[in-house]
C-alpha cells in the first residue's frame, strides 16, 4: 500500500502545484472502486439462480463467494506493494483489464468450476485494482481539506456500493439473466480504463522494491486449503481423511507464512503491526465479524428466494435494512468515538449484531418479513456500524507512517478472509444440518415432501445464523479482553482510510 505521504515519480505534480485534473481522476478511481465493491453483493442475489443453472451442489455453492474474497483478501497486501513499486497507474490499468476479462469468463461459465475460477481471478485482479486506486488518491490529494473531501467521496462509494449491488443484482437477475451480474463489469471497467489512460498520472515509490512472493503464496494457499477442508467436511464428514488433510495442510501453510514474515527482510505483513495488543485485537475482531456477517447475507438470499418465493428484485430490496442500520449507527459512532473511545462502542456493536443474528434463528417457512426478518436486519446493521467505525481507528492506532498502508490493507484483508472462512464454515454446518433433518423426517406424500424440504432448508439456515451469532459474540469478547485503548490513545484525526 502507500503511506499517508507518498513519494512521487518524476513528472508527477509537485506538492506546491496540485495536479490540475485530480478531481476528474477521483471520478475515475471512484468508478473502479464501485465496481469492486458492487461485485461482492451483486452476485449474492444471483447465487440461487446460478446454482440451479450450473448444477452447483449445496456444499460447493459458497465457492462463488469465497473464491472471490479469498483471492482478494489473500493477495491484497502483495497488490499494494506491486502498485507502489511497479507503478500505481500501470497496476490500476492491469487490474481493470484483468477484472473485465475475469468477469467475461464468469458470465460465460458453463459449469461451477469455471465460475469459481473466474471469481478467483476477479478477486486477484481486484487485489491490484483497489490498493492502486487508493494509493493514487493519496498521492493526488496533498492538501488536508481536499484529501478529506476526496476520501469522503471514496468512502461513501465503498459504503453505499454494497447496498446498490443488492438492488442492481436483483434487477439484472430478474429482467435479464444472472450472468449479467458479472458481464455488467465489462463496460464499467472499459470506461474506467479509457478515462484513466487520459486523466490519471503515473506515480511510484522509490527504494527497496523486493516482493515477498513466498509469503503471498503460503498465505493464499493456506487459506484455500483451509476453506476446501471445510467444504470436504460437508461432503465427507469432519473425521474424513481428506477433510483432516486439507485442514491440517492449511494450518501448516499459515504457520509457515508467519515464520516467513518474521524472517523476511521485506515482509508482506510486518509482524510488528499485528503483535501490538490493540491492533492485534482489532484484526482478530475484524476477522470474526467478517465470518459472522457472511451468515446473514449468504443465507438470507436463499431464504428470501427459495423459501419465501421472493423475486430477485424483492430479495435485493428486502436485504437493504442491514445497510440502513449501518448508515444510522456509523454516523452516531463517528460522534461518540472521540468521547468514549473505541472499545465500548465495539463491544456494544458486537452484542447488538449478535442479538440481530440470533433473532434470525426464529424464522420459519411461514414467517412474516415485517415481524421476523426486518427487525433482525436493522439490529444487525446498527451493531455493525458501531463496530466498523471504531475498528478503523483502532487498527491504525500507533502505526508509523511507513506502516500505515500495510496496516490499513491488513484490516481490509482480515474482513475478506474472515468472510471467506465464515462462508465455508457456516455453509458446512448448514449443509450437514440439512442432510440430518431430511434423514430424520420421512415424507408420506409429495405435498408433505415439499414441506419437509422447505422446513429442512429453514432449519439449516437457522443453524448457520446461530453459529454466526456465536462468532459475533466472540468478537465482542475478544474486544473486551484484548483491547485496552481508551479515548486518550486516539489521535486527533486520522489521515488514512482503509478500503471497505
Amino acid at each position: 500500500m502507500t503511506t499517508a505521504v507518498a513519494e512521487r515519480a518524476t513528472g508527477n505534480p509537485s506538492a506546491e502545484a496540485p495536479y490540475p485534473k485530480r478531481w476528474l481522476a477521483l471520478m475515475v478511481l471512484a468508478i473502479a472502486q464501485l465496481m469492486v465493491v458492487l461485485d461482492a453483493t451483486i452476485v449474492n442475489i444471483a447465487l440461487p439462480k446460478a446454482q440451479v443453472d450450473l448444477g452447483i451442489t449445496d456444499a460447493n455453492r459458497q465457492w462463488v463467494m469465497t473464491a472471490y474474497t479469498l483471492a482478494f483478501g489473500g493477495l491484497l497486501l502483495l497488490g499494494g506493494r506491486i502498485a507502489d513499486y511497479w507503478g500505481r497507474k500501470r497496476t490500476f490499468l492491469v487490474g481493470a483489464v484483468g477484472f473485465a476479462l475475469a468477469s467475461a469468463l464468469g458470465g460465460l461459465a458453463t459449469n461451477g468450476g469455471l465460475l469459481f475460477a473466474a471469481r478467483a481471478l476477479q478477486g486477484g485482479f481486484g487485489a491490484l485494482l483497489a490498493p492502486a486506486g487508493l494509493a493514487l488518491l493519496t498521492v493526488l490529494f496533498t492538501d488536508a481539506k481536499e484529501r478529506a473531501k476526496a476520501f469522503g467521496v471514496y468512502g461513501g462509494i465503498s459504503a453505499g456500493g454494497a447496498a446498490v449491488g443488492l438492488v442492481l443484482g436483483g434487477v439484472l437477475t430478474e429482467y435479464t439473466n444472472w450472468r449479467w451480474c458479472l458481464l455488467v463489469n465489462i463496460p464499467v471497467a472499459l470506461i474506467a480504463l479509457i478515462l484513466a489512460l487520459r486523466i490519471v498520472p503515473e506515480s511510484r515509490a522509490h527504494g527497496n522494491t523486493k516482493y515477498d512472493i513466498p509469503g503471498a503464496i503460503t498465505a493464499t494457499l493456506g487459506l484455500v486449503s483451509l476453506v476446501y477442508g471445510f467444504t470436504k467436511a460437508a461432503e465427507d464428514g469432519w473425521d474424513a481423511a481428506a477433510t483432516l488433510a486439507f485442514i491440517g495442510a492449511g494450518l501448516v501453510l499459515l504457520f509457515a507464512f508467519v515464520v516467513i514474515e518474521l524472517r523476511s527482510k521485506n515482509p508482506l505483513l510486518p509482524m510488528r503491526i499485528v503483535l501490538d495488543r490493540n491492533r492485534g485485537g482489532s484484526y482478530l475482531a475484524s476477522m470474526l465479524v467478517g465470518a459472522g456477517m457472511m451468515g446473514a447475507f449468504f443465507f438470507l438470499t436463499f431464504y428470501f428466494q427459495i423459501v419465501l418465493g421472493y423475486t430477485p428484485i424483492k430479495a435485493g430490496l428486502a436485504s437493504l435494512p442491514v445497510s440502513l442500520g449501518v448508515f444510522i449507527s456509523a454516523g452516531l459512532a463517528s460522534r461518540f468515538v472521540p468521547k468514549i473511545g473505541p472499545k465500548p462502542l465495539m463491544v456494544l456493536g458486537s452484542l447488538l449484531a449478535a442479538a440481530g443474528m440470533a433473532y434470525l434463528t426464529q424464522i420459519s417457512v411461514t414467517s412474516a418479513y415485517a415481524s421476523h426478518v426486518l427487525p433482525a436486519q436493522l439490529i444487525l446493521g446498527l451493531g455493525m456500524g458501531f463496530v466498523f467505525v471504531p475498528l478503523s481507528s483502532l487498527a491504525l492506532l500507533g502505526v508509523p507512517n511507513h506502516d500505515a498502508g500495510a496496516a490499513s490493507a491488513t484490516l481490509n484483508a482480515t474482513q475478506q478472509v474472515g468472510g471467506s472462512l465464515g462462508a465455508a464454515l457456516l455453509n458446512t454446518f448448514a449443509t450437514t444440518a440439512l442432510t440430518a433433518y431430511l434423514t430424520s423426517h420421512q415424507a408420506t406424500s409429495p405435498e408433505q415432501g415439499k414441506l419437509i424440504a422447505l422446513e429442512a432448508m429453514v432449519h439449516s439456515y437457522k443453524i448457520a445464523f446461530a453459529w454466526g451469532a456465536g462468532l459475533l459474540l466472540l468478537s465482542g469478547i475478544v474486544t473486551l479482553i484484548v483491547v485496552k485503548a481508551s479515548k486518550k490513545d486516539l489521535p486527533a484525526e486520522s489521515s488514512v482510510v482503509h478500503m471497505g
